[in-house]
């Protein structure tokens, strides 16, 4: 996978994995923030009844009276409001959407129906409003004291609060959170791929052109010069091939020297050796001619082999060369042709350290 790949993957499951957290945070956030407005705005429109409440029930505590039912009435209206409970400090109700549970007792309302929560029980007995969240409901039982006097609890209003309306609310900033989430990333990523792309991957790019355009000859890398990782990269690839240069150059330097130093002993050899009028041919492991006593038509740079000075129809003479050169320090001879003329060949295979083997082969002219 190239670079530019791994980036967008990588950039993308990060970005993906951001929008989570901060979705998860933003989600927790805008619930906490509208249902706490959800539940204040009601408590406060609660408050602002609560006044005629308490002066209905202090002055008829049986019935409900036009002024306590224009107040329920009035809550009916809200459309936040699912259902009203309106219980008087002796324990019945005193208003039901449904007429008949009118009077009943709470404790009888809540062996028969039952309250969604404990809500109206713990701000009776603490004096302060209470709100719980419905279990497995999207509603809020907020359940209001109604005081008399400073300590004196004459009825509680219990109200279920529906949470739709601020689902909705919630639905809408998580869109747009997400919409702008993704128009964010969007936004960091572009400058961001285009700095890798100038920076990163294009001058790797050059480098490598550079790496594979270079000369056997020379070793050299043409790259613009680069004050930064690209650049001692650069810096680095060029000081390994300046030092490959070298050691090719002292390699060559040495088998040119060894080679002088094996041409001469060879000459040396041939020159005492050999029998005046004698041929003698030097071949290496790939029957390659190395050294000869005697002038041999040759192309400039390239190599001469066996094959091109001895008949390959000459089957005896190659099968006498095969011979020695399956064996060490032991000569093979025969009498064959060479040149036209009989003669008596005599080959023997010379291997010095390591695997560098030299055959010298012997072409004695035959007396006639």
């Amino acid at each position: 996978m190239k670079l530019s790949a791994k980036w967008f993957v990588w950039f993308g499951l990060v970005g993906i994995y951001v929008m989570v957290l901060g979705g998860v945070f933003y989600y927790n956030l805008f619930k906490w923030t509208f249902d706490e407005k959800l539940k204040n705005d009601v408590i406060e429109m609660a408050r602002l009844k609560t006044a005629d409440l308490t002066a209905g029930l202090i002055r008829s505590p049986r019935v409900i009276t036009l002024d306590e039912y224009d107040v329920m009435n009035w809550f009916r209206n809200d459309n936040r409001i699912a259902e009203i409970i309106y219980i008087s400090g002796a324990g019945s109700i005193r208003w039901h959407k449904h007429a008949k549970y009118i009077g009943m007792m709470l404790d009888d309302y809540e062996k028969e129906i039952g309250l969604a929560t404990n809500a109206v029980s713990q701000a009776y007995y603490s004096g302060n409003p209470k709100v719980y969240l419905v279990r497995g409901q999207p509603f809020y039982e907020i359940a209001i004291p109604l005081r008399a006097r400073e300590n004196v609890i004459i009825g509680v209003l219990d109200l279920l609060v529906s949470r739709e309306g601020s689902e909705r609310i919630i639905s809408s900033a998580m869109r747009k959170y997400i919409v702008g989430a993704a128009g964010v990333l969007l936004l960091l990523g572009i400058p961001l791929y285009l700095f890798l792309s100038h920076y990163v991957i294009t001058p790797l790019s050059v480098l490598r052109d550079s790496i594979d355009n270079i000369s056997t000859k020379s070793f050299e890398i043409k790259f613009a010069r680069r004050r930064d990782e690209i650049g001692e990269l650069a810096e680095s690839v060029a000081l390994f091939l300046d030092k490959v240069r070298v050691e090719l150059s002292d390699i060559t330097e040495r088998d040119r020297q060894r080679h002088a130093h094996e041409q001469a002993w060879w000459q040396a050899v041939l020159t005492t050796a050999v029998k005046r009028g004698s041929r003698a041919i030097v071949v290496d492991e790939d029957n390659n001619v190395l050294y000869a006593n005697f002038e041999m038509s040759a192309v400039p740079g390239q190599k001469l082999h066996l094959l091109d000075v001895v008949d390959s129809q000459q089957q005896d003479v190659l099968k006498l060369i095969g011979m020695a050169m399956e064996t060490t320090q032991t000569s093979v001879e025969g009498d064959t042709t060479f040149k036209g003329e009989p003669a008596h060949v005599r080959a023997v295979q010379v291997q010095s350290e390591g695997t560098l083997k030299r055959t010298l082969i012997i072409f004695e002219p035959l007396s006639k």
